[in-house]
């Protein structure tokens, strides 16, 4: 009977180790959906960003090109005036009007967030950078998660059925839900080479 007793120990034992094992797989999972659902949330807000400031720049692309239209227009009016009062007036709205056309195109500010055409196409392509990353981090974090789902799975029919193969493959499947999780978080461009990301 004590044999048999004992058996039961080490049975047990495996037991409580598989079930750690488990938990820390869930743990890992619960990490790898959060860290996903903020890379989500992150390339969501910056596709937004870069869509607004693109809008923006085609906006500040339009009245440029109607400023320097008025302007070019203009300049056959001063050329067809007789009077020279009338030409000094049509000659200041259109340097008046080139003024405002040069600050549709570059209209730099201390804080960074110029309104130029100039500074809104960098900010849209920066925000474009960051919507890239973050959707390369949600990819990857998305495989960790389904690793480290099929890892549970595997471990939880180990406990079931004993065989030693789904505990390998468990441990195998968690350890590539890992390697995901750790690519989105270091380095979540270095797999673009498998598509998509």
């Amino acid at each position: 009977m004590s044999h048999g007793h004992g058996a039961g120990h080490g049975l047990e034992g495996d037991n409580k180790k598989i079930a750690i094992l488990i938990s820390v797989l869930a743990l890992f999972l619960a990490i790898a959906e959060t860290v996903g659902k903020s890379a989500q949330t992150d390339a969501l807000s910056s596709n937004v960003e870069a869509s607004n400031l693109w809008a923006f720049y085609q906006a500040k692309t339009i009245r440029k090109t109607t400023m320097e239209t008025a302007a070019e227009q203009m300049e056959v009016d001063v050329k067809l005036a007789k009077d020279a009062v009338v030409k000094e007036v049509l000659e200041k709205r259109i340097n008046e009007w080139r003024e405002r056309a040069a600050r549709y195109e570059s209209e730099p500010k201390p804080n960074g967030k110029g309104e130029g055409r100039k500074e809104l196409m960098a900010r849209a392509l920066k925000a474009e950078s960051n919507r890239d990353i973050a959707l390369a981090k949600y990819h990857n974090f998305e495989l960790g998660s389904a690793a480290f789902q099929i890892a549970i799975v595997l471990a939880s029919s180990y406990l079931i059925t004993g065989v030693i193969y789904l505990l390998w493959g468990a441990l195998g499947v968690g350890a590539l839900g890992l390697f995901f999780t750790a690519i989105g978080l270091v380095a979540p461009h270095a797999l673009s080479f498998l598509g998509g990301h």
